[in-house]
């Protein structure tokens, strides 16, 4: 049998466009956290988007690998959201679909590559699953960090990094603006504990 009529490579194609499709997502909602002065969000959408890539990039390679003697056009159907709104809505959305990635896509995409016999397949998958369910931890963070008001603010005094000078400062609150570089609270992070 050929590669191209396997379910493992129908799966792997609609893996590379999921991932392909939530890279442009992510710098899409990257604009949107700027334009509301959340920009260490920005950076991680940003970030977020460079690692979804290159997912797109290991799954296309290999589906160049396991068809070297096919010819193939990818053809996908397949359903993606579409949110395109404030940076809270963007964030949940983006939890919800990195959930879906990690704990049902990906498992069952692996398993179905483990039984036709690709092996290789299946440790990526889940490896990148790992990946997914970080994003997913990363983004309810922050929209938790939103929907509390607790971003900026702690109830007990906070180390906060300026993400643009690097500026620390301790306080439970983030300083409205850097005092250093004059940005905004919106490049403030808790700093993290470990470099």
């Amino acid at each position: 049998m050929k590669f191209s009529e396997t379910e493992t490579f129908k799966n792997l194609s609609d893996a590379f466009a999921g991932e392909s499709q939530a890279r442009n997502r992510y710098a899409f909602f990257a604009g949107v956290a700027k334009q509301e002065g959340y920009q260490h969000i920005q950076t991680v959408f940003e970030e977020t988007a460079a690692n979804e890539k290159e997912h797109a990039e290991v799954f296309y390679k290999l589906l160049i690998k396991h068809t070297q003697e096919e010819t193939n056009i990818i053809h996908v159907d397949a359903d993606y959201p579409l949110v395109y709104k404030d940076t809270l809505t963007n964030l949940r959305a983006a939890v919800e679909g990195e959930r879906e990635e990690w704990a049902e896509i990906y498992a069952k995409f692996g398993t179905i590559a483990d039984q036709e016999g690709f092996a290789d397949i299946a440790v990526v998958l889940r490896k990148i699953a790992e990946v997914e369910k970080h994003h997913m931890d990363r983004f309810e963070y922050y929209a938790n960090g939103i929907e509390k008001g607790s971003l900026f603010h702690k109830e007990k005094p906070t180390v906060w990094k300026c993400t643009n000078c690097g500026y620390v400062h301790e306080g439970p609150d983030a300083p409205n603006q850097c005092p250093a570089c004059a940005h905004s609270q919106g490049y403030f992070e808790e700093l993290p504990e470990k470099y």
